[in-house]
């Protein structure tokens, strides 16, 4: 008998135990973290859903920042990447393969966004001491790519290789010179 009622306390405790205890959410991945962390404009559930895709894809050059704005009806995407300090040596192409990849993941993901606006900057060195807030600030960034792709257009690889007056890609000379790797290097 005695241990008939042990073992009646045992499933009674059990029961009791693992019904209140509360359920274990699972920790989010480090893609969901950047892209809670990096997701800026007044639609951050658009921008975080870009990151969520972005951030679990290794890339050579570093978004920073994925934003998602929209205005009267008007939703306008913007990804901005570090020029600097690439996961791994790039080829220009390389890096405009990316930046292709980057429109496309970011309209897929976003099918009512009527553009997707693409920044590449550099730090600048400001020297000690220098004021980089309120009103008097300096830059401490510049900015050497930049992209402009409207839905509907072709391949945003083909834009990003039209620069001067109509074209609708900026590339800052000297960084293209220094930043990357030449074909077959």
């Amino acid at each position: 008998m005695r241990n008939r009622i042990s073992r009646a306390i045992v499933a009674v405790v059990a029961a009791v135990t693992t019904s209140t205890l509360p359920a274990l959410a699972s920790s989010p991945t480090v893609a969901s973290l950047d892209a809670t962390a990096r997701a800026s404009g007044n639609r951050l559930d658009i921008a975080t859903r870009i990151g969520d895709r972005v951030f679990s894809s290794p890339l050579p050059a570093q978004v920073s920042q994925i934003s998602a704005n929209e205005f009267d009806g008007h939703l306008v995407l913007g990804i901005r990447l570090w020029g600097v300090k690439f996961h791994k040596p790039l080829t220009q192409r390389e890096f405009v393969d990316q930046i292709a990849w980057l429109v496309r993941t970011a309209f897929a993901i976003a099918p009512s966004a009527q553009e997707v606006d693409v920044w590449t900057s550099v730090p600048i060195s400001v020297g000690k001491g220098a004021v980089v807030s309120g009103d008097l600030a300096r830059p401490t960034s510049r900015v050497v790519f930049t992209l402009s792709v409207p839905r509907g257009s072709s391949d945003a690889a083909a834009i990003a290789h039209q620069t001067g007056s109509n074209g609708s890609a900026f590339w800052d000379d000297d960084w293209v010179r220094t930043a990357f790797q030449k074909a077959g290097a």
